[in-house]
């Protein structure tokens, strides 16, 4: 820990004077950075905050919705990862579908629905695509795979989200206040760290990509704030070991064939254009919505919840009402303590930014 704490106090010496915000975009760095106690490590006046990067999070309730109209239906299975079953839809969640006797299965890998599709032949069998571009590659590997194999009763209720746009709907958002962005390193892997550049051609916002160890994280925020000193704004590869500048070609490569780019809804946010992936035509037989869609009705998100500030960074989760009251993780109303990525999660099992040294 001595490192980390001589990188401390490096960035205590850069950041005198000033006051500053950064964002980190992606779930798995909030939860290492309360894990590793890189909060305790800066100085008061160096402030960071969660952006959009939970998947399952910014996941809306019309798609958990869709999900549970379908689960309710006798010829079908339901495949999801573990952290959806409790994501809260408009009414319901999906864990309480499992209770009403829909049959709902937990896999580790969207690979996994090809055997149980094999195995369940009279039965539609449904995958909750669901993620960022780092699961996506997986997802249409699998519709090709299904394609190749022949398998026709497998299917897939897509939701992915695509972070870049994300990052220029919260730059446009004027009550979005950030100094720089530390970025997703899950995510650069695949997109490379070219996709960034728009941060600081067209914002002049620094950004540096990172990984997920302490020493990783605290050298990337080192990186914003030479950045600042020095008045440029790049996009600094801090993660050089597995991410190149442009990115995973064959990943891309896959997800250029089997999805097209289209405008998603974000919970809490809204509909940012040109951040979500849709089947092309040609895989359209496993696209569940085109083949046998569901009418669910609309129903107004809980305005007393608000995880759509605390995933833009405009509060903490400690300013919501709800927060460690009527929402904590085992009876969570918001989707941000549902995941183990959600940052209302981990300031509740890391105690927010209580404790400083």
């Amino acid at each position: 820990m001595a490192g980390s704490w001589g990188l401390g106090q490096k960035i205590a010496r850069l950041a005198e004077g000033k006051k500053l915000r950064f964002m980190e975009v992606c779930g798995t760095h909030t939860v290492a950075i309360f894990r590793l106690g890189i909060r305790q490590l800066l100085p008061e006046n160096v402030e960071l905050v969660s952006g959009p990067g939970c998947p399952v999070c910014v996941t809306n309730d019309d798609y958990i919705d869709k999900a549970i109209e379908y689960s309710r239906r006798k010829d079908f299975v339901i495949a999801t990862f573990g952290d959806m079953l409790k994501v809260p839809g408009s009414r319901s969640n999906l864990a309480k579908s499992v209770a009403e006797g829909a049959d709902i299965r937990v896999v580790y890998s969207p690979l996994d629905c090809l055997k149980l599709a094999q195995e369940n032949p009279c039965k539609k069998v449904i995958f909750l695509a669901v993620g960022f571009e780092t699961t996506a590659p997986t997802q249409a590997a699998t519709v090709l795979a299904a394609k190749e194999k022949g398998i026709k009763n497998l299917f897939m209720l897509s939701a992915q989200k695509l972070v870049p746009p994300a990052l220029r709907f919260l730059l446009g958002d004027a009550k979005v206040k950030v100094d720089g962005f530390l970025l997703p390193g899950h995510v650069a892997v695949v997109i490379g760290a070219n996709a960034f550049n728009f941060l600081s051609g067209e914002y002049h916002v620094p950004s540096a990509i990172s990984g997920f160890e302490a020493e990783e994280i605290l050298t990337a925020l080192i990186s914003l704030l030479e950045q600042i000193d020095s008045g440029k704004a790049e996009v600094t590869n801090n993660y050089r070991s597995v991410v190149k500048a442009e990115g995973n070609i064959a990943a891309k490569r896959i997800l250029t064939q089997v999805y097209e780019i289209v405008d998603a809804d974000w919970r809490g946010i809204g509909k940012i254009p040109a951040s979500g992936l849709k089947m092309r035509d040609e895989f359209e037989a496993f696209d569940i919505e085109r083949i046998e869609p569901v009418e669910i009705e609309r129903v107004k998100e809980k305005s007393a919840c608000r995880c759509g500030e605390v995933l833009r960074g405009v509060i903490n989760p400690t300013e919501c009402p709800l927060f460690g009251k009527a929402c904590q993780p085992l009876h969570a109303i918001g989707p941000c303590m549902v995941s183990v990525e959600g940052v209302c999660a981990a300031w509740f099992k890391y105690g927010g930014n209580s404790f400083r040294v």
